[in-house]
């Protein structure tokens, strides 16, 4: 499993967390409010958001398809830029977002 974290700049924090939720509640588990939200893909990652007044923090977790997949494999890269493309979308006046994506040990 990999955990990818990432600290989004932005005053719009609550309302792209909100956007985002909203849109993928129609093909998703979701549940969130104006501070967090929880979105379950099919492919079993899960994405945490966490908004504050500055910054938008996001939680990617993506499950291993095998027992060779680490940290940089394209499920991961791909989950990534997902999250980033669809943020984006909404945050289409200040876009591109800076998400500077670390591994969470």
């Amino acid at each position: 499993m990999s955990v990818c974290v990432a600290r989004v700049p932005t005053a719009s924090a609550s309302r792209y967390l909100q956007q985002l939720a909203k849109h993928w509640s129609h093909k998703m588990e979701v549940s969130f409010s104006a501070e967090e939200a929880r979105i379950a893909f099919p492919n079993g990652a899960v994405l945490d958001l966490r908004a504050d007044s500055a910054t938008l923090d996001v939680v990617l977790t993506v499950p291993d398809d095998g027992p060779d997949d680490g940290p940089d494999d394209g499920g991961v890269a791909r989950m990534r830029e997902v999250v980033a493309s669809h943020l984006d979308r909404f945050a289409f006046r200040e876009a591109p977002l800076t998400f500077d994506w670390r591994e969470r040990a």
